[in-house]
C-alpha cells in the first residue's frame, strides 16, 4: 500500500463529476505497477537491456489465487474505498502487516477489502481506538510472518522434494498446498484460541486493572556459553541445527513446567513465569538438559523477580534488564537470582533463608514428632558487585536441594 490517497494506476474508476481526478502519488509513476511473487512492486514497462522484465510466474499466481481464495481485483485505493477508509489508514493497516507499497497496482482481493473493512468497523464501533487496531494489526503480521517463513522454509520445502525421478517441483507444490492449506488453517485457529484462553486467563486473575498492565512475574535468560567461538569453528547447517536443538529443547521445558517463552535470540532464550518456583523449575531442568547433552555447549541462566510491563507478547522493564545482567555474570551451568527472587521462594516456602534455619524446622518438627518441612531449593548468597546501569546488586545462586529432582 501507499500513504498517497490516489487512485492512479490500474483500473482505477474515474472521479465523480465535479471532483478532482486523482494524481500520482511519491511512490507510484505514470507506468502501470505490478507485483511480484514475493509482494514488491515492479514496473510493467521496466526494461533490462532494453528487453522488458519477464512475466510473473504462472505458478506463483495460482499458488496465491489457491492460498488466498480470490482473484486480484482491486488497487489499493479501491480497496480502500471499497473497504469505507480513508487512503492513509489503510496504507497504517497494511505496513502495519508487513506488506510493502505497492504504488496503485492491482493487487488485492476481496478478502484484502473485507480486512480494511473489520479493522476499520472495530475502531468505529468504539471497541479498539485507531493506534490500538493498528498494534492489532502489526502483532499479528509479525507473528504469522515468522510462522509463514518457518512453514516454507522447514516444513513445505522438504516435503516438495519430487517424490518420484523425473518429477518437477512444480508439479508437486500445488496438489500439496492444496491439501495442506484447509488443514494447517483450522490448526492455526485452533492453536490461537488455546493461546487466547490461557492468556485471558492469567490476565482476569490479575488483583487489580493497573496489574493487568504492569505485572509481578520471573523473568528468566538461558544463554549458551561462547556461542561467538562456536560460529566461527562450526558450519553453518551445524550451527543451524545446534540452535534449532537448543531453542526447542528449551521451549518444550518451559512449557511443560508451566512458564511462557517470551523470544529465542539464537544463543539464548526469554521465558516468564507467573510464580518464582516455576521459573526456577524451569532454570535447573535447562542446566540439567543441556549438562547431559554432550552436543550441547555450556548454559547459565538469570532470574530476577518484580514489576514487568507486557506489551505485544514482549516483556520490558528493569526487571527484564536485571536477569539480562544476571545472565551475563553466572558461571557456567549455573543459575543467579537477584534478591527479590530469593525472597519470593523463601515466602512460598520453596526454599529456606539459610540452610541453618531448615536445620532449625527440621530440628523443632521432629521435636514435635511432625514431619520437617521440605524445600525444592536451596540459595546461597553471593559477593556483591556493580551491574551496569543497575548499581550495586547481591545474587543467590539457585541450586536443588540434595534428594529433591
Amino acid at each position: 500500500m501507499t500513504v498517497d490517497d490516489t487512485g492512479s494506476g490500474t483500473g482505477v474508476p474515474p472521479a465523480p463529476d465535479g471532483e478532482p481526478g486523482p494524481t500520482a502519488g511519491p511512490v507510484t509513476d505514470a507506468s502501470p505497477a505490478r507485483v511480484d511473487a514475493h509482494g514488491g512492486r515492479t514496473d510493467a514497462h521496466d526494461r533490462v537491456d532494453g528487453h522488458e522484465e519477464p512475466e510473473e510466474n504462472p505458478l506463483a499466481l495460482r499458488l496465491e489465487q489457491l492460498i488466498l481464495g480470490a482473484e486480484r481485483r482491486y488497487t489499493p485505493f479501491q480497496a480502500a474505498r471499497s473497504a469505507g477508509v480513508s487512503m492513509e489508514l489503510a496504507s497504517r493497516f497494511w505496513r502495519a502487516m508487513g506488506f510493502a507499497d505497492i504504488g496503485q497496482a492491482k493487487a488485492l482481493t476481496e478478502a484484502d477489502v473485507l480486512a480494511l473493512r473489520r479493522l476499520a468497523g472495530l475502531v468505529e464501533a468504539g471497541l479498539l481506538s485507531e493506534a490500538m487496531a493498528v498494534q492489532v494489526a502489526r502483532s499479528t503480521g509479525q507473528t504469522t510472518a515468522r510462522l509463514a517463513e518457518w512453514q516454507i522454509d522447514s516444513f513445505l520445502e522438504g516435503l516438495t522434494e519430487p517424490p518420484e525421478p523425473g518429477m518437477t517441483r512444480t508439479e508437486v507444490t500445488y496438489p500439496l498446498v492444496e491439501l495442506l492449506l484447509p488443514e494447517l488453517e483450522e490448526f492455526l485457529v485452533y492453536v490461537w484460541r488455546r493461546q487466547l484462553a490461557a492468556a485471558t486467563g492469567r490476565v482476569v486473575q490479575a488483583g487489580d486493572d493497573e496489574e493487568m498492565v504492569d505485572r509481578r512475574l520471573a523473568v528468566g535468560f538461558a544463554d549458551l556459553v561462547g556461542f561467538t567461538r562456536l560460529t566461527r569453528r562450526m558450519e553453518e547447517e551445524e550451527l543451524g541445527e545446534l540452535v534449532e536443538a537448543f531453542e526447542t529443547t528449551a521451549a518444550d521445558l518451559v512449557a511443560a513446567h508451566g512458564g511462557r517463552l517470551i523470544k529465542t535470540l539464537g544463543d539464548e532464550v526469554l521465558y516468564a513465569a507467573d510464580d518464582a518456583g516455576v521459573a526456577a523449575e524451569i532454570a535447573l531442568r535447562l542446566i540439567e538438559t543441556m549438562a547431559n547433552d554432550e552436543t550441547m555447549p555450556e548454559l547459565r541462566v538469570g532470574i530476577a523477580f518484580g514489576t514487568v510491563t507486557t506489551r505485544m507478547g514482549d516483556v520490558f522493564g528493569t526487571t527484564v534488564n536485571l536477569a539480562s545482567r544476571l545472565t551475563s555474570i553466572a558461571p557456567r551451568d549455573a543459575v543467579l537470582v537477584d534478591g527479590a527472587f530469593a525472597e519470593e521462594l523463601t515466602r512460598t516456602r520453596d526454599a529456606p533463608a539459610s540452610e541453618a534455619e531448615a536445620a532449625e524446622a527440621a530440628a523443632a518438627a521432629e521435636k514435635e514428632g511432625e514431619e520437617p518441612p521440605t524445600y525444592r531449593f536451596a540459595l546461597q548468597p553471593m559477593w556483591q558487585r556493580p551491574v551496569r546501569g543497575l548499581g550495586v546488586v547481591e545474587p543467590w545462586l539457585l541450586t536443588r536441594r540434595s534428594g529433591e529432582s
